[in-house]
């Protein structure tokens, strides 16, 4: 009983792994097995097929999900309607208004090289109303002559740099 209660108290709290949305091309470090998903949302006006995968850890919500879009040239707006979905959804201020976090270029090897491909670290409500900090990233990608726009993001109740550095570093497109 000693031993077993030892090793519970050794074992991480973040477990990381490698996963994939294949379709996409996204590989991700997760630290806990996710579990997946997919549903169709409108991005920039069009209906798109999104896929999703996500866990919880430690007190916090990692996710990555990605879409394939029918329109090439609606990537940009398509990054800047799913930023500001996701914002409003966590009534965050979006930018330009008090409050609002500065964006940070993101572009993971691979990804296109759009001014909407962006890091965000901001603060908002849980849909229960309780205080949220997202740790996200928004970028697009080309992958058998179509492109795919993705967004992997952090929830917890506080910032947390010591797991949002290993989730996003682990984003790769392969």
């Amino acid at each position: 009983m000693a031993a077993l209660a030892l090793l519970t108290a050794c074992s991480p709290a973040l477990n990381w792994r490698q996963v994939s949305l294949a379709e996409s091309g996204l590989a991700a470090s997760l630290p806990c097995k996710p579990d997946q998903v997919e549903r169709s949302v409108e991005l920039a006006g069009a209906p798109v097929s999104m896929h999703m995968m996500g866990c919880e850890a430690d007190g916090a919500t990692f996710a990555v999900a990605c879409a394939r879009l029918s329109d090439p040239a609606l990537a940009g707006a398509a990054l800047t309607h799913w930023r500001a979905a996701v914002l409003a959804g966590m009534q965050a201020p979006a930018p330009g208004q008090p409050g609002a976090a500065e964006p940070a270029p993101f572009l993971p090897a691979g990804a296109l090289e759009l001014p909407q491909s962006l890091r965000v670290s901001v603060q908002g409500r849980s849909a229960e109303g309780r205080a949220v900090s997202a740790q996200a990233v928004w970028f697009a990608r080309v992958k058998s002559a179509q492109v795919h726009v993705c967004h992997a993001v952090l929830f917890s109740a506080l910032p947390d740099p010591a797991a949002a550095g290993p989730f996003f570093d682990g984003l790769e497109l392969r």
